[in-house]
């Protein structure tokens, strides 16, 4: 009998490590990483910072592809749609959650068609101008708003974008008429305020800071309730007379929705490993990005969390799809 039960558990064992050494390696291939905005903006610095460690850890390369357009829907639903193995992955922030809010769609919900890997960072957004402009501080570009409506332009990297919420919550705010110009992407939009075609925008410091130091753009104020380290001499929104004024952008990894636990687990891993690196925080400090280290649960209670945040800064500033 000693003997039998000895062969029996000796058999299950031998399938047992048959079944694990069949189990699938993660990853057999490069990783795509999708953005959906134009190279140069916030999204693709942040996603690109993360691409050489996150592939030393993960043995293979991590791909940054850009799919701009439609306020990052194209990049959303491509990975959406694709497979759920973890070889391809959507660095994305709350424009793909808000643009769809604005225009009433209900595919690629960021709630419900990806799992949540892991927060990135985050950050606020600055309020920059043409040098032209003869305006040097929120008070001085509201007079000049208020004295000719309609005039005024400020361009985004698209509908529903955090650029985009903050010039309408600013008009809705500060009672002014600014006129919305989208454009595919932050970059493009930093271009043509630059060259003075468009005169404002408020602009991610990770993707504006260089031209704001060259002297290509001014800087009026920031939009967290605190300073950022990086341009504490700027004043927030709030203390420039908009009192409570706050919109902070995130930056996150996604997979699509039934993208087995053990392979978030282990992105979500590798991402927090990566972002405590020295080099990382270094590179991270440099662009205003504060880190994030949330565990998968905990960014996925923390996006539905922004849902209700920027639904509210919807309806209160009835921004809707023009």
């Amino acid at each position: 009998m000693s003997g039998l039960r000895w062969m029996a558990g000796g058999i299950c064992l031998a399938v047992a490590g048959t079944a694990l050494a069949q189990a699938p390696k993660y990853p057999v291939k490069p990783v795509r990483m999708l953005v959906g905005f134009a190279p140069g903006g916030a999204t693709d610095i942040v996603a690109r910072l993360l691409a050489p460690s996150m592939g030393e850890a993960l043995g293979q390369s991590l791909v940054i592809e850009n799919r701009p357009g439609a306020s990052s829907q194209i990049a959303g639903e491509l990975v959406a749609r694709a497979a759920p193995d973890g070889h391809t992955l959507l660095m994305t922030t709350q424009t793909l959650m808000t643009s769809q809010m604005i225009e009433g769609k209900s595919f690629p919900d960021l709630t419900r068609d990806f799992a949540a890997v892991s927060l990135s960072a985050t950050s606020p957004l600055i309020l920059v101008v043409n040098p032209s402009l003869p305006v040097k501080s929120v008070r001085t570009l509201l007079e000049l708003a208020r004295a000719h409506p309609g005039d005024l332009n400020y361009g985004t990297g698209g509908l529903g974008t955090t650029p985009h919420m903050s010039g309408e919550l600013l008009a809705a705010m500060a009672h002014i008429k600014i006129v919305h110009v989208p454009f595919k992407g932050e970059a493009p939009a930093l271009i043509d305020v630059i060259a003075g075609h468009v005169p404002m925008m408020f602009s991610n410091i990770t993707a504006s800071i260089g031209y704001v130091k060259a002297g290509r753009l001014r800087m009026l104020a920031q939009t967290g309730l605190k300073r950022s380290p990086v341009v504490a001499e700027v004043p927030t929104m709030d203390e420039s007379g908009l009192s409570g004024f706050e919109v902070i952008t995130f930056f996150g990894v996604m997979a699509p929705a039934s993208t087995p636990r053990e392979i978030v687990t282990r992105l979500n891993t590798e991402l927090a490993r990566s972002m405590s690196r020295p080099d990382v925080q270094k590179q991270y400090a440099t662009q205003a990005l504060d880190a994030g280290t949330l565990t998968a649960e905990q960014y996925a209670a923390f996006i539905k969390d922004q849902a209700v945040k920027f639904g509210k800064i919807i309806r209160d500033a009835n921004i809707t799809a023009k």
